[in-house]
């Protein structure tokens, strides 16, 4: 049974910091591309960050240089690195994958707030 559990949100002030974590389970993690998607009330998800299984990284022009995608393939661990947080930044940060279907975390909340 796949599984993906995030953790690490909260409220910060600008220009703060977070960083997320999303424990996984249920299936060869080292195989496969994981994403972190953010969705605003109202909105679609909106593709953050992604890591391919060797590594490779890439990220949504808006968080460019503030957030850093990392994974463990020995934890089956990955992570969201998030600095110099905007307010624009706030929303609820979900893991992500995809194998025959997507599979979802349940989310974790990040507010950026004074």
């Amino acid at each position: 049974q796949v599984q993906l559990v995030e953790s690490g949100g909260g409220l910060v002030q600008p220009g703060g910091s977070l960083r997320l974590s999303c424990a996984t389970s249920g299936f060869t993690f080292s195989d496969y591309t994981m994403n972190w998607y953010r969705q605003t009330p109202g909105n679609q998800r909106e593709l953050v960050a992604s890591i391919t299984s060797p590594g490779n990284t890439n990220y949504a022009d808006s968080v460019k240089g503030r957030f850093t995608v990392s994974r463990d393939n020995a934890k089956n661990m990955v992570y969201l690195q998030m600095n110099s947080l905007k307010p624009e930044d706030t929303a609820v940060y979900y893991c992500h994958f995809r194998i025959y279907r997507n599979y979802w975390g349940q989310g974790t909340q990040v507010t950026v707030s004074s």
